[in-house]
């Protein structure tokens, strides 16, 4: 597959800034475009010549990049061919559970689990689950237990909402991976938060769409630009309760005002997380069509890998005629167990929202004591602060880190055309001494970059 000099060209960003000369910094950026799977392997890389007029660069510092990827391993050469991706033999492994113990990871933004109230919930489970033995176990719809869980959790919340308007996937990502195959076409527009979530960009751009971003600012969402992309796209996708990765709350007077000329789907999966404030009422109290998807993965635990889409019925009959191309059906005993915990209403957990509240503080904390020079808004709620570096440097501070015990997530994954260079997102699940730890290994990786350190490490996932 051969990419063209201007989509390698909008992948790089803004790769001229930062210190280093401009082939060290434009050959780690390539590099880190290939760990981070953007670059896919046996890729054709356009040549030095066509690269560097995209680039507005010289011809000698692409070359001058090129040579140092095939030095390290990362680009194959051959004689009057393109140069194409590759990886190197000892690519360093990422420093995960499997990896070293020791190492912090903050890449992944999830609470534990309540140990206890899971724990009866499945014992409930299996107690339900031989009146389901008669039946095939394929439901595509999910089971009638769970649907019923689910609207009765709406209406809690002031949304009348029947079980015929819900559908049970295999998490957040999985609704929102069927409504992208469902709901758009090769080169359909969607609109989407900038910053977002990393996987729902993954999956409108697997749908062959293409993105609309629309600035979230320091101070929210913009309405004006919201509404004006609204009426080129034909799709929306936002986050306003507790966004990720910002933790901010859209106010409930642009919710009640915001008719966006395309269909919307809208994340509900940090509702339930409000740290300040009341909870957030739901965006399709307002806006009926809304489709939204939601999960337990951040108010309960990820390992149940249980999520919904609330959309009317004509919507759901089709994303249940296209479900069967990935898979038939969610687990049943997890359904059940869910069911119980939503029903005794554990998603609202007030020991962990003070506890969540405390992590916080001492993350805050720990990055005015050693890391002065970046700021970090506030959140509302949700579980990450989006911490902003004064230097465009977090990708590479991301390959850096873990030498110095820490994963982290740069901002990059969570925008497109290489933005967010100075940000990285800060999850405060972690115990507060953990929070702290990591925060003082970071400013030591920061330090390592100063001087000049680089990193080859693999991009942690990002959940």
């Amino acid at each position: 597959m051969k990419i063209s000099a201007h989509a390698v060209g909008t992948m790089l960003g803004a790769w001229q800034e930062g210190p280093g000369p401009a082939h060290q910094r434009l050959s780690d950026r390539l590099r880190l475009l290939v760990l981070d799977g953007r670059l896919c392997l046996g890729a054709a890389l356009p040549s030095e010549r066509d690269l560097a007029t995209a680039l507005g660069t010289s011809r000698t510092t692409v070359g001058a990049a090129y040579r140092t990827l095939v030095e390290h391993g990362y680009l194959a050469t051959r004689e009057r061919a393109r140069a194409t991706v590759r990886l190197p033999h000892d690519t360093p492994s990422e420093p995960r559970s499997g990896g070293d113990p020791s190492t912090i990871d903050l890449s992944f933004a999830a609470p534990p689990a309540p140990s206890e109230s899971l724990h009866a919930a499945f014992a409930t489970a299996l107690e339900q689950l031989p009146r389901h033995f008669g039946r095939h176990g394929y439901d595509r719809y999910g089971t009638a237990e769970l649907r019923e869980a689910v609207a009765g959790w709406y209406q809690r919340r002031g949304l009348p909402t029947a079980p015929d308007h819900i559908m049970i996937t295999n998490g957040a990502q999985h609704a929102l991976g069927l409504l992208a195959r469902t709901l758009l076409s090769p080169r359909d527009k969607v609109l989407i938060d900038h910053p977002t979530y990393p996987h729902a960009i993954r999956a409108f751009t697997d749908a062959g769409a293409r993105l609309l971003p629309v600035a979230v600012g320091p101070s929210g969402w913009d309405p004006v630009h919201l509404l004006a992309a609204g009426r080129t796209a034909q799709l929306a996708y936002l986050i306003p309760d507790f966004h990720n990765p910002t933790g901010m709350c859209m106010p409930a007077s642009l919710r009640r005002r915001l008719r966006l000329a395309c269909p919307t789907i809208i994340d509900e999966t940090m509702c339930d997380l409000a740290l300040d404030g009341a909870d957030p009422e739901p965006f399709a109290l307002h806006v009926p069509t809304a489709v939204s998807v939601g999960s337990v993965s951040k108010s309960i635990w990820g390992g149940l890998r249980i999520g919904w889409i609330r959309a009317v019925p004509s919507v759901l009959e089709r994303v249940v005629q296209a479900r069967p191309a990935t898979d038939l059906g969610t687990p049943v005993v997890e359904q059940l167990a869910t069911a119980v915990l939503l029903n005794e209403h554990r998603t609202q957990r007030p020991d962990m929202l003070r506890q969540l509240r405390a992590q916080r503080g001492a993350l805050m904390q720990a990055l005015t004591e050693h890391l002065p020079d970046v700021h970090a808004p506030l959140p509302a709620g949700g579980v990450t602060l989006w911490a902003r570096f004064p230097d465009p440097i977090s990708s590479r501070l991301a390959a850096i880190a873990p030498d110095c015990g820490v994963t982290i997530a740069a901002g990059p994954r969570f925008g497109v055309g290489g933005a967010f260079e100075r940000h990285v997102r800060l999850p405060y699940t972690l115990p507060s001494d953990r929070l702290a730890e990591a925060i003082r290994r970071l400013a030591r990786a920061h330090l390592a970059f100063r001087r000049g350190a680089t990193g080859s490490h693999t991009p942690a996932p990002v959940a």
